[in-house]
């Protein structure tokens, strides 16, 4: 082997393989090592080169560099097929390590692919380079796929298996809904229309935030388009998926009522040490606030990054007078400082409990003893009621169990029943 036919084989596989040529170099370096130590003992410290510009080697044994004529006669002798193995694991691990970096780069990226076969509900699909896969989890709900569809989803994760590259794919996760906006919407792919927030429950609802830097544009009409058009793409490529458009506002107070529509709401209340939102609505308009099984309401939650709390002034009332009752039995705590502690949002003993005593400090102007004595008075008595409540539930399920599991009474037959039936 000699310098003109390394320089041959490092050119090839740098470009079949679009592997570096150095890397190429190296694993070639790495063989000629490998195949030597057969040859020397094990106490001399062997080093290996290989110009880059002349293709030449030279091997150094104890910092001293050997003889060309040695040299070729040590290359001529190593075992060719040491080397080919070490070369040929070299060349998988850079032809993984490009695969990698380049998936990796594409991660939360919009990709399509071909099915090729689905296992156990798992779906492996075909993409330009390599397979990747569709876990059943990160399907959208009552998907169904055949081998030879086309889908698209987003790189959801990139990692290393051994001499191979594993891509996991993603069709619930809500950056796919955002580059399914990407596509269909101009505006947005021109960031004229910026999608700002988006939560999602696949298969459901879907609530997206959007605000636009063009004032003349309204935002929610541009992404629903004319007759809808734009949105029904989105939403057939989501399996009839429900989407809910809100336009952003940077006030709270603005967009909390906006990520709760379609229900109308009468006032919000800010509580910011507890990072939650009181919303307070008419009777009618509280079960469309709310949402089936809570879905609305959860959605707008995590849209806009706060817990919402929908409630009518009936019951925001009676929370306030059993909540300011519960706190005046706290010894340290004034009935001044227990309707100041409400009118923050602190309803409960489990809010109370997580309060700074530096915070308390602050609204109640008391000692940093005293406040750290009502802090652990709220934890210790959020903890018996929740002991309590769990204690309950056990006894009502017991219960349950119990009524299931007994016999059924045999039915009662009158005197009068048993004499007409004589």
């Amino acid at each position: 082997m000699n310098g003109n036919e390394i320089l041959r084989i490092v050119d090839a596989i740098h470009r079949d393989k679009a592997i570096d040529a150095d890397v190429v170099f190296e694993g070639i370096e790495q063989a000629i090592l490998s195949a030597a130590r057969k040859h020397f003992s094990e106490e001399e410290q062997l080093e290996v080169r290989i110009d880059r510009e002349t293709g030449e080697p030279s091997l150094i044994c104890d910092g001293r560099a050997l003889e060309a004529d040695l040299l070729g006669d040590l290359l001529g002798r190593i075992s060719a097929q040491t080397a080919k193995q070490v070369m040929i694991q070299k060349i998988r691990e850079a032809e993984r390590d490009a695969l990698y970096d380049e998936y990796l780069d594409l991660r939360s990226q919009l990709i399509s692919g071909q099915v090729t076969r689905v296992d156990r509900g798992t779906v492996i699909v075909k993409l330009d380079k390599i397979e990747a896969i569709l876990p059943r989890s990160e399907q959208i709900r009552k998907e169904n796929f055949r081998t030879g569809d086309r889908l698209r989803a987003i790189v959801l994760d990139v990692r290393k298996a051994g001499s191979r590259v594993r891509v996991i794919l993603s069709r619930t996760h809500p950056d796919f809904v955002r580059r399914l906006f990407e596509v269909e919407i101009p505006e947005v792919n021109d960031r004229v229309i910026e999608v700002r927030s988006i939560a999602r429950e696949a298969g459901n609802r879907s609530k997206v935030a959007v605000s636009c830097s063009d004032s003349t544009i309204d935002c929610v009409g541009a992404c629903v388009g004319v007759r809808g058009a734009r949105i029904r793409g989105i939403v057939e490529e989501l399996a009839g998926e429900r989407i809910d458009i809100v336009r952003w506002n940077d006030s709270l107070s603005v967009l909390v009522p906006n990520a709760l529509q379609p229900a109308d709401v009468e006032d919000v209340i800010l509580c910011p040490m507890l990072g939650k939102v009181i919303v307070l609505v008419r009777d009618d308009q509280l079960s469309l606030a709310i949402g089936k099984f809570g879905q609305n309401v959860r959605l707008a939650s995590k849209l806009v990054g706060w817990d919402i709390n929908v409630m009518t002034q009936v019951e925001l009332d009676a929370k306030l007078d059993k909540s300011i009752e519960a706190f005046c039995v706290i010894p340290e705590v004034t009935p001044e400082l227990a309707e100041s502690l409400v009118s923050q949002g602190f309803f409960s003993f489990d809010d109370l409990s997580v309060i700074e005593p530096d915070q308390l400090m602050e609204i109640s102007g008391l000692s940093e003893e005293d406040c750290s004595r009502i802090v652990d008075y709220a934890d210790e008595e959020s903890a018996r009621l929740e002991a309590e409540e769990k204690f309950q539930a056990e006894q009502r399920k017991l219960a349950g169990n119990q009524a299931e599991a007994a016999p059924a009474a045999p039915p009662v037959v009158s005197p009068a029943e048993s004499n007409d039936a004589g």
